[in-house]
């Protein structure tokens, strides 16, 4: 499945707290959909399950602030909302930067300095032993 575009947003979620207790996570998972109509301009939207689960972590009364996401378009038409993971983002970057990194990189010579002798051992002072 390959993704025509793809953008990570932090959703804010403060406005939840407007809503009765017993309807939060709801309204955030609306919200959510709500944000996603705004920024991506598609009218079908699909949360993950993993992202309703975080919504839902701490019950239907104290649902997060605020959400990182990611949503991607796909060849079927709609967006789809997942939770945004730091750690393969990290991964791949280092990666590319490294190649590039390392053809401009000169190797350093292996050869010793001239004006260094190398360091000779000194015998241990040991103390006579007595009979």
């Amino acid at each position: 499945m390959s993704q025509e575009l793809e953008r990570v947003y932090t959703i804010p979620l403060g406005k939840v707290k407007l809503s009765q207790s017993q309807h939060r996570a709801v309204r955030a998972i609306n919200m959510i959909r709500e944000f996603a109509q705004h920024h991506m301009k598609v009218e079908t939207i699909k949360i993950d399950e993993e992202l309703a689960h975080d919504i839902w972590a701490r019950g239907v009364r104290n649902p997060p602030r605020k959400v990182r996401v990611r949503m991607s378009k796909t060849d079927e038409g709609y967006i789809l909302v997942t939770k945004y993971d730091e750690d393969a983002e990290s991964k791949v970057t280092p990666e590319k930067e490294t190649k590039k990194v390392s053809d401009k990189v000169e190797e350093p010579s292996k050869e010793e300095p001239a004006n260094e002798a190398p360091k000779k051992e000194e015998p241990a002072n040991e103390a006579p032993k007595k009979d």
